[in-house]
């Protein structure tokens, strides 16, 4: 399978709760990191686990707001709205015979980083769409 198709299925079976789907396209030996916490996920169980024991994770869709691929990388941003905060994710998967091996996701809520006053002059606010 397509490494954009991998990635794509993951998205698709995460926010479906399929959880052997997750991990059947996922290396039994991957590594996911979450450079923004400082955390780094070593193993399928240990994935499956954190998305699985998520407190917020029943009530959350997903929505795929882009999808890019080129080789074994794959690079998607998601949306995943909950009750008292939208979840943002840049997310850039390697994939190797049809299994995610490795991944790097910078996962940020919009306004949780406000931009310097210093900066007011050379940009404009954002509006949402």
């Amino acid at each position: 399978m397509e490494p954009l198709n991998v990635v794509a299925q993951l998205w698709e079976r995460i926010e479906a709760r399929d959880w052997d789907g997750v991990a059947g396209l996922v290396a039994e030996d991957a590594v996911i990191e979450w450079p923004v916490s400082s955390e780094r996920i070593v193993g399928r169980a240990n994935f499956i686990a954190v998305l699985r024991d998520d407190g917020d994770a029943d009530e959350s869709s997903v929505e795929v707001l882009r999808i890019l691929g080129d080789g074994d990388l794959v690079v998607t941003e998601v949306e995943i709205p909950q009750d008292h905060v939208v979840y943002r994710a840049v997310s850039l998967w390697t994939v190797r015979d049809g299994e995610i091996v490795g991944a790097r996701e910078y996962w940020t809520s919009p306004g949780q980083d406000p931009a310097p006053r210093w900066r007011a002059g050379y940009v404009e606010p954002m509006v949402a769409d």
